[in-house]
């Protein structure tokens, strides 16, 4: 599990940095950063989403997960959460809650996230991770020099998540289908599509909503596939 910690100390060592620099920029470069990254987001998620198989029942999945999302408010838990932490720890960030949700997400549900789960989780060594730390270190600057500090706090849910994953691979790794792997990736990044859209400000979009359609797909490939 070394592999996960190193990423989310490399989350934390960028994020910090990321904050130092947003202490001293104009609010012109806060806007260009925000677009930068905004564009990426948007291009991983696209080459991601171009792999799924599956079309219909992915739609099915985001739908079903979508309304579930929605009935469980987790759009408003996952605010909740950021200005709690916000709270407890005297932060005066304006951004900090944005920060934490937004890194948080982006860190969480990319490929790599679940790939590295596999290969660290199998007894390999974590190149992905570690591949994948140096990758979320530099996009952890960028996030903290528009954002702030709530960037640094995203590195808990990250080793929560890939921790728990890799945990789970260990247990369960025998039993893991390479096609629904592959789908859930790939709705993964048309979740990415959705966070570079509200990052550009373009539409805003409920993405923590839409969170459960990646447990929702699985059981709808292990019955129609």
């Amino acid at each position: 599990m070394w592999g996960t910690l190193v990423n989310g100390a490399a989350i934390i060592v960028g994020g910090a940095l990321g904050t130092l620099l947003n202490r001293n920029l104009p609010e012109r470069y806060h806007s260009i950063v925000f677009q930068a990254m905004g564009l990426f987001v948007i291009v991983l998620g696209v080459s991601m989403a171009i792999k799924m198989q599956e079309m219909l029942l992915c739609v099915l999945a985001l739908l079903l997960g979508g309304l579930l999302g929605e009935a469980l408010r987790l759009d408003k838990q996952s605010e909740r959460l950021g200005d709690w932490l916000k709270r407890k720890l005297n932060m005066k960030s304006e951004r900090f809650s944005e920060g934490f949700v937004n890194t948080s997400l982006l860190y969480c549900i990319g490929a790599m996230a679940i790939l590295g789960a596999i290969e660290e989780g199998s007894g390999q060594f974590p190149t992905l991770y570690l591949t994948k730390s140096v990758m979320d270190g530099f996009s952890a600057i960028a996030f903290g020099a528009a954002m702030g500090v709530g960037v640094l706090f995203s590195a808990g849910p990250v080793i929560l998540y890939q921790g728990g994953l890799t945990g789970l691979v260990l247990l369960f790794g025998g039993l893991m289908d390479a096609a629904i792997i592959n789908e859930i990736s790939a709705l993964g990044g048309l979740l990415l599509v959705g966070l570079g859209i509200d990052l550009l400000k373009i539409q805003h979009i409920r993405v923590v909503n839409l969170l459960p359609a990646l447990l929702v797909v699985i059981p709808l490939l292990v019955y129609f596939t």
